[in-house]
């Protein structure tokens, strides 16, 4: 049974604890959460980190009035309606269950948690009354006008069949960066850059284009000394027929995130960083497109660009009607799946078809499926000194 908290009314603010106070709770989080407490009823009524000295300078920049260092206690003292989880991946599972229990909807940064199986306990834990608490992914790259109207367009068949995709994320990260002993590893950070760097892209590709069929995949270390790979490329096949190339990397010196799709009838594409607006998005039409056609496709409308600010609006919308957001539930499941499947394909050398990691898989388990050279190695037991 789901503790009762009770759902905010229009009038009433909804109550929202921020978990977790480091870089991305300050400059995602939390600007997000101020900016639409100015424009609707909305408290953040605390904020929670193992290190007390973090929250407790965290809330008084903030204007925060309860710091805690226990979750469990502020969600019993505090009672809030909403929880954003801005914590590492391996506490994602245990913090959203623990707020889900508590009768409070979650909002957790991505990567979502380092497994299919993490994944599905928090779903059985979400509210089977059909009003939550539900669970949501932080997957901002799918909000926004850009998306939207791309997404109508493609969904509509106005541009035809999509036919050839590509989807990049190639960043750069240097020695420096891999120097903090928890980035690289697998129960750290879940998986490379397949897991904590395109997996925002990939989602927005899978947002667009729907459903997947098969895949096959590479990966490498190619630079760094790290556990999880540090490149990846897949070819993608989709159920729509459309066919997808998806690189993954944090060895390009020369940054881009982009998305093409080839059409029938146009090609559309999205080159950005680490967040896009209309301005990033063009649309060529093929030849024999008339003009006017063409112009209604390139109307965007007002420029909401992709951000935490815009998927939290939506969010909060659908906590005060009390029904599933996107990307909780089995839409915010299918990108990890498309990750570990990437994974599975890359450790294999085999094809790998949507549906089939299941929990009898080891892939379902941790995304480095025990592959030898890739899972880490076990500890060495320690040697018995003769008396």
């Amino acid at each position: 049974m789901f503790p009762t908290i009770s759902k905010p009314s229009r009038r009433e603010p909804v109550r929202v604890a921020i978990v977790g106070t480091g870089a991305i709770a300050r400059v995602s989080h939390l600007p997000a959460l101020t900016a639409l407490a100015a424009r609707q009823p909305l408290e953040i009524v605390a904020a929670v980190d193992v290190d007390g000295a973090s929250v407790e300078a965290f809330c008084t920049d903030a204007g925060i009035a309860h710091p805690y260092t226990d979750l469990d206690r502020m969600l019993t003292e505090q009672r809030p309606n909403l929880v954003t989880l801005a914590t590492p991946p391996r506490f994602h599972r245990d913090q959203t269950v623990a707020a889900l229990r508590a009768g409070a909807w979650v909002w957790c940064e991505k990567p979502p948690c380092p497994s299919l199986e993490d994944f599905d306990a928090i779903e059985s834990a979400e509210g089977s009354r059909g009003h939550g608490p539900y669970a949501a992914i932080v997957f901002q790259h799918r909000f926004g006008s850009g998306s939207r109207h791309v997404r109508g367009l493609l969904a509509g068949g106005a541009m035809g069949r999509p036919l050839v995709v590509h989807c990049q994320t190639t960043w750069y990260r240097d020695r420096a960066y891999y120097a903090a002993p928890w980035r690289g590893t697998w129960s750290s950070e879940g998986g490379g850059p397949a897991m904590g760097h395109g997996i925002h892209q990939m989602d927005l590709l899978l947002d667009l284009l729907g459903p997947w069929t098969e895949i096959r995949a590479m990966a490498g270390r190619l630079v760094h000394d790290v556990e999880t790979e540090d490149v990846s490329t897949a070819l993608v096949r989709f159920e729509n027929g459309a066919m997808a190339t998806v690189v993954n990397s944090v060895l390009s010196p020369d940054e881009v995130s982009r998305i093409r799709i080839d059409c029938e009838r146009a090609t559309v594409e999205l080159t950005h960083l680490y967040g896009h607006r209309n301005a990033d998005w063009r649309i060529t039409p093929a030849p024999g497109v008339d003009s006017e056609e063409a112009d209604v496709w390139r109307d965007f409308g007002p420029d909401v660009p992709s951000s935490h600010e815009a998927q939290l609006t939506g969010l909060l919308e659908d906590l005060r009607a009390g029904r599933r957001p996107r990307s909780s539930g089995a839409d915010g499941r299918k990108s990890l799946e498309l990750v570990a499947a990437l994974y599975k394909a890359a450790f294999t050398g085999g094809t790998v078809r949507a549906g089939e990691i299941g929990p009898d898989d080891p892939y379902y388990s941790a995304l480095h499926g025990n592959a030898p050279g890739w899972a880490p190695e076990p500890l060495e037991k320690a040697t018995e000194v003769p008396a």
